[in-house]
């Protein structure tokens, strides 16, 4: 059966504190491992009212201490925003403290603004352009300790000395990192739940020029997508409103915390709303377990997916833990 996988961007829920959805990550979390899920990725965003982890690194440490079984890891550092040798370090921390069950997922985006990201990179040399490309392949250097003899960073060893990095896995909405995962031989992730792009293009050419390398011998591909399950057509209905209207929110410059159903209820939508949430909606898979495992499975069949990675914006955090839960018995997952 196909692999399942949790993309967590602790939402923060109306009329909570956002330092709750740190708390509530680590309890799904922990509620996955018990059903069966393979990897659970935590997101790096900042200075959104909406989410409220900037660091996966360290909830990757609070949930892989929690876990006993499931991988963890990040979906993804946004390599721009860090210092390739801080990033080397902190990973190689992670795979000594838990060994075999972290990943390190980058991505070339800030996760944030403009005004933001330059806030984050003040203290770094200024320079133009997209400096992606650059920074990974300074990661790689300090991973197999391959800088040459005379670079100034020959002598610099990233600690913990006697750890590799994780197995890597690039991140991409279009068709770059499909082609550049492939080239260097590293797994992929597709963000289809917010992409643009079109999926089977960025997916099936990743899989078609797959290079073998240490990382991986043969191409793995994730599909992420937004997925939502309740127990009737109806429920899963109501429970997808909040997402509804908070990417309408966002799609209109508002990056407000998740609403609950009642607030979404008791908006009042015009016909360019509902047009713009059913745009977002065709992206998303709502519906009962059955339903949803019949069109995911069709999806990433098309796809050549080797797992599929489920987030779910959902505002009660029960009905949250059992729409993943339903998930995974429709999907056999084996339970611990």
């Amino acid at each position: 059966m196909l692999p399942l996988s949790v993309l967590d961007l602790s939402f923060v829920r109306s009329g909570h504190p956002p330092s709750a959805a740190l708390h509530e990550s680590i309890a799904l979390a922990r509620v996955c491992d018990r059903l069966g899920y393979a990897r659970y990725w935590l997101a790096e965003h900042h200075n959104l009212p909406s989410v409220a982890s900037p660091a996966p690194e360290i909830m990757i440490g609070q949930i892989a201490a929690a876990t006993s079984r499931i991988r963890v890891g990040s979906g993804g550092i946004m390599l721009p925003n860090h210092a390739p040798l801080m990033v080397a370090e902190r990973f190689r921390m992670l795979e000594g403290l838990f060994p075999g069950r972290i990943d390190l997922g980058l991505g070339r985006a800030p996760g944030t603004d403009g005004v933001t990201a330059m806030a984050l990179r003040r203290h770094e040399e200024r320079r133009g352009g997209d400096d992606f490309l650059e920074k990974l392949q300074e990661l790689i250097l300090w991973d197999e300790g391959g800088f040459p003899e005379g670079h100034p960073f020959s002598r610099v060893v990233a600690m913990p000395s006697d750890k590799r990095l994780p197995p890597i896995w690039l991140l991409g909405s279009s068709g770059y990192s499909a082609r550049l995962s492939a080239q260097i031989g590293t797994g992929f992730a597709f963000a289809h739940h917010f992409a643009q792009h079109d999926a089977a293009d960025a997916m099936l050419t990743y899989r078609a020029t797959f290079k073998p390398s240490r990382w991986m011998e043969r191409p793995w591909s994730i599909l992420a997508v937004a997925a939502i399950v309740g127990e009737t057509e109806a429920e899963a209905e109501r429970l997808a409103s909040s997402q509804d209207l908070g990417w309408l929110r966002r799609g209109q410059g508002e990056y407000t915390p998740l609403p609950s159903v009642e607030e979404a209820a008791a908006h009042v939508y015009g016909p360019a709303d509902r047009a713009q949430i059913a745009q977002n909606r065709s992206r998303m898979f709502v519906g009962t377990a059955a339903g949803v495992r019949e069109r995911l499975l069709a999806f990433a069949g098309e796809l050549g997916a080797d797992e599929v990675m489920v987030t779910s914006a959902i505002y009660d955090q029960d009905a949250r833990a059992r729409s993943y839960g339903m998930l995974a018995e429709a999907f056999g997952l084996k339970a611990a």
